[in-house]
C-alpha cells in the first residue's frame, strides 16, 4: 500500500476531488493549509503586491493499494495543473499497514 499526499491549490480541489471520484478513490482526507514555497516574486492585482508562496493550499491525504498508486498519481498531476509557479507538490510513501478499526480487516481490505 502507498500513502499518496498531495498539496494543491484550494481552486483546483473541486476538480481533482470529482476527478478522484472518477477513478473510484472515494475516500481521502483533505485540510486547509498555508506554506511557504520556492517562488519570490509576487504577483501585483490592481496595485497590491500578494506573494505566490502565501497562498492558500489544500492538503489531501489517500491511501491506496499498490496497483491502484500509478492511476491515482497521474489523475493528480492532470485534474490539479494549471501550468503556473505554485500548482503543488506530491509525495508518496510506503504504508505497512491499515486496519478498518469496525469490522477489524487489515491490508487492502482495511482501505477499500
Amino acid at each position: 500500500m502507498k500513502k499518496v499526499e498531495a498539496i494543491i491549490r484550494k481552486s483546483k480541489f473541486d476538480e481533482v476531488k470529482k476527478a478522484l471520484h472518477e477513478i473510484e478513490v472515494n475516500f481521502f482526507s483533505y485540510w486547509d493549509v498555508t506554506g511557504v514555497g520556492n517562488e519570490k516574486q509576487g504577483h501585483v492585482y490592481r496595485g497590491i503586491s500578494y506573494s505566490t508562496s502565501d497562498i492558500q493550499r489544500r492538503y489531501l491525504v489517500i491511501v491506496v493499494s499498490d496497483n491502484f498508486l500509478e492511476r491515482t498519481v497521474n489523475t493528480l498531476l492532470e485534474s490539479a495543473s494549471t501550468g503556473n509557479v505554485g500548482d503543488g507538490k506530491i509525495f508518496v510513501s510506503d504504508v505497512i499497514e491499515a486496519y478498518r478499526i469496525r469490522t477489524k480487516e487489515s491490508g487492502s481490505a482495511g482501505i477499500n
